[in-house]
């Protein structure tokens, strides 16, 4: 089933997130890890916010334990990110 993600990490930059993009392979504006079918990020207050919406929540796990925790940590999170899961009813893209 299709999930929408929120992650919310807290006391982390977007500076970081910007790292941590480079060492997955991955730049601004370009592809997205497969399995992912949107993705965007903000600034927050206190850090900054994923918003994501993903082909199913295994995906999303697999991808989250295997591929960004490590860098996280790496990179110096201070803390690990509070995530919200949804069911997707419906979602639009372009084309």
């Amino acid at each position: 089933m299709t999930v929408g993600i929120v992650y919310e990490f807290e006391g982390a930059t977007l500076a970081q997130y910007d790292d941590i993009l480079k060492l997955l392979g991955m730049s601004p504006k370009g592809k997205a890890e497969p399995g992912t079918l949107f993705h965007w990020v903000t600034a927050t207050q206190s850090g900054f916010q994923v918003t994501d919406v993903w082909e199913s929540q295994d995906a999303f796990e697999k991808f989250g334990a295997d591929r960004v925790a490590p860098f996280a940590q790496q990179l110096g999170f201070p803390n690990p990110p509070t995530v919200r899961v949804f069911d997707v009813h419906n979602y639009l893209t372009e084309g």
